[in-house]
């Protein structure tokens, strides 16, 4: 049957996100070993002794990664550790992936072996066993499916939807240097384009370049945690920007929040190119993602132990529903926070 036109609904209308809850909002969960299904970083499910965690993420050619300037070998490494992040952001423990590659004819054996390398080190890194997936061919380009699986006691796994009046909002890392460091790779491949005698300049940026081209995965804080007995209210990864991730955990937990600019951790390479891009480094660290750090809120009454957790930054208070989300900046001027981060559809 032919789609009627006058009943069409553009996704960009909806967003990736909205698309995301029209689609949950018809799925009837029927089996009671599904402990959680859409709507969080990962699908929870009853394995008995343990829960076990589900995620995938899809990256594409030409969308999320361009070849010209990402090497097979650190795809391959990120492929893994965007999806084990989501994993961790369940306070679970990442144990198993798959990878499934859909392959256009450009590709040789030898460049297949690169990224695979790649793979091979973020498995060994996080020690997670890669156990199967699948391969096929692709018209244009290279998508890449990875399926992270781990485990975690019951008492032990986190939600969104947990964060209450009063939390604390911690950020692990520093904030913007992935979407800084993409901006320096668009940057320089421009200059290539149009002149390719010209060699990319890089020097003094190898830390941005890395957060985007082989970002990591926040083991350690997640074992800090463990170790100092606290268990956070609400958590997930920030994938998509700052901004956006409060918002989910803010919309599931039906709280409102209150950040401060200069509490935000941003590094000052990130803050220096920003600058030279006329860039706000602050709307970098927002609304940049891809920094797959961890955004989570713990209880007030655990502030003297947190503060003290190598990597970890209080950067504000959740508040009621009502009091909305809101930013106050330096200049003592409080800002609404808008989602803008990164939406695949819009």
């Amino acid at each position: 049957m032919f789609e009627n036109k006058n009943n069409r609904t553009e996704l960009n209308s909806l967003g990736e996100f909205g698309l995301i809850n029209h689609i949950a909002q018809t799925v009837k969960i029927k089996n009671p070993e599904t402990i959680k299904g859409i709507g969080d970083d990962a699908a929870v499910i009853n394995s008995g002794n343990h829960h076990t965690v589900v995620t995938t993420d899809l990256l594409v050619e030409g969308i999320h990664f361009d070849l010209t300037y990402c090497p097979l070998k650190h795809l391959g490494y990120k492929s893994v550790v965007v999806n084990i992040s989501d994993v961790y952001a369940m306070n679970a423990q990442p144990k198993q992936i798959t990878i499934s590659l859909a392959l256009s004819n450009r590709f040789s054996l030898e460049a297949i072996e690169e990224f695979y390398e790649g793979v091979a080190m973020a498995c060994n890194r996080y020690g997670v066993d890669l156990i199967g997936g699948d391969t096929t061919s692709s018209n244009s380009g290279l998508l890449i499916s990875v399926t992270a699986i781990g485990i975690a006691n019951a008492d032990d796994l986190v939600y969104r939807n947990g964060a209450n009046d009063t939390d604390l909002i911690c950020v692990t890392g520093d904030l913007g240097a992935a979407y800084m460091g993409l901006q320096l790779l668009k940057r320089e491949k421009e200059v290539f384009v149009a002149n390719p005698n010209m060699q990319p300049e890089f020097n003094g940026y190898d830390y941005l370049l890395e957060r985007q081209l082989k970002p990591e995965a926040q083991k350690q804080v997640i074992e800090a945690l463990h170790d100092a007995k606290i268990k956070p209210t609400a958590m997930m990864d920030i994938s998509d920007g700052l901004a956006s991730e409060l918002h989910h955990i803010c919309k599931q937990s039906n709280v409102g929040c209150r950040i401060y600019e200069d509490k935000l951790p941003i590094d000052v390479k990130t803050h220096n190119l920003a600058e030279e891009f006329d860039f706000n480094p602050t709307t970098a660290a927002l609304n940049g993602g891809e920094d797959y750090e961890l955004l989570f809120t713990v209880p007030v009454t655990t502030f003297e132990v947190i503060k003290n957790i190598k990597d970890v930054h209080i950067i504000g208070h959740i508040t009621d529903a009502v009091s909305g989300l809101y930013l106050n900046t330096t200049s003592n001027q409080s800002f609404e926070i808008k989602a803008q981060g990164w939406d695949a559809l819009k």
